[in-house]
């Protein structure tokens, strides 16, 4: 008896010393990223290197992991970083560890697709990383959206995407908005509404804030794009009726018998400039807008590597 306790009250010491270690270690990381980036603490990239020297503790080195990832993106996203290197190796370290964090692969597929600053610009990892998810996870309807997500918006692969689409129908308890995707995706038709349809379900069925924020900012973003395309339009058939170009708004609002100069979603009127280009006052407050953005314009973004 006396053996037994004493080897328990060693294991538990052990365990003990481990964990203040690992708190330690933890913390001295921390204390080094404002000199080092997580490339230079990060010394294992192998997930399966990271699974054996868990030691059982799959579930709490995921823990880690997964903040860390957390932690990466934000950091490098507030300050606009040219490359996000270590965001997939640490998404795949997580999700090797706990094949069933599924925050994780929404996580991934929302930030690892899209392009520098907004994420790694990586849509190949995040097909890998979600391919990954399903396969472990094959009833969750939400990892077939979120790949198809990636094939239509980022790829513009839409017979891919149709296909991860209708495969998420069959899935029980399968949301029924995939099947309107599905069927979006083979008309290949409706490219603002399809958008503005998949940015409106990301953001009905995620709980993460910086993903929800992520699809406001990108329903903004398509509301300008389609305002200007639209007033564009008009410039055109102006032009086309007349001969010249508007004088002013004016002019072309009471061309089209608009009711008023159109706004944008912060409810600041659009601008026409002398060549007849329509364009945003403030394009600083719209960052994944593509039209309206001024001759020559560059956003307002950081030189982080």
């Amino acid at each position: 008896m006396k053996s037994r306790r004493k080897i328990t009250i060693m294991a538990s010491t052990l365990l003990v010393l481990s964990l203040a270690a690992s708190a330690f270690v933890l913390h001295c990381t921390d204390k080094l990223r404002p000199q080092a980036t997580l490339d230079e603490v990060l010394f294992i990239s192998s997930p399966t290197l990271v699974k054996r020297a868990s030691l059982g503790y799959d579930g709490l080195m995921a823990c880690i992991y997964w903040t860390r990832a957390v932690q990466y993106f934000g950091y490098r996203h507030h300050y606009y970083a040219a490359s996000y290197n270590l965001l997939a190796p640490l998404l795949e370290i997580t999700t090797h560890l706990d094949p069933h964090l599924i925050v994780a692969y929404e996580f991934g597929s929302s930030f690892l697709a899209p392009k520098p600053p907004h994420g790694a610009g990586e849509p190949e990892r995040a097909v890998a990383l979600m391919k990954y998810g399903i396969e472990n996870n094959p009833d969750n309807w939400h990892l077939y959206y979120d790949l198809g997500f990636v094939y239509y918006m980022e790829l513009h692969d839409y017979k891919d995407a149709e296909e991860t689409f209708e495969r998420g129908t069959k899935v029980p308890n399968a949301h029924p908005f995939l099947k309107i995707f599905a069927a979006q995706m083979a008309q290949h038709a409706g490219e603002y509404q399809t958008a503005r349809m998949l940015w409106s379900a990301t953001y009905q069925t995620t709980q993460e804030k910086q993903i929800k924020q992520n699809a406001i900012d990108h329903l903004r973003a398509l509301r300008v794009d389609e305002d200007v395309d639209h007033l564009q339009d008009a410039v055109t058939r102006f032009g086309e009726r007349t001969g010249r170009l508007p004088a002013n708004i004016w002019e072309l609002v009471s061309a089209e018998g608009l009711p008023g100069i159109p706004l944008d979603p912060d409810g600041h009127p659009y601008k026409m400039t002398p060549q007849g280009r329509i364009e945003l006052r403030d394009p600083d407050a719209f960052p994944f807008a593509t039209k309206g953005l001024p001759v020559g314009y560059k956003r307002k973004y950081g030189g982080m590597n």
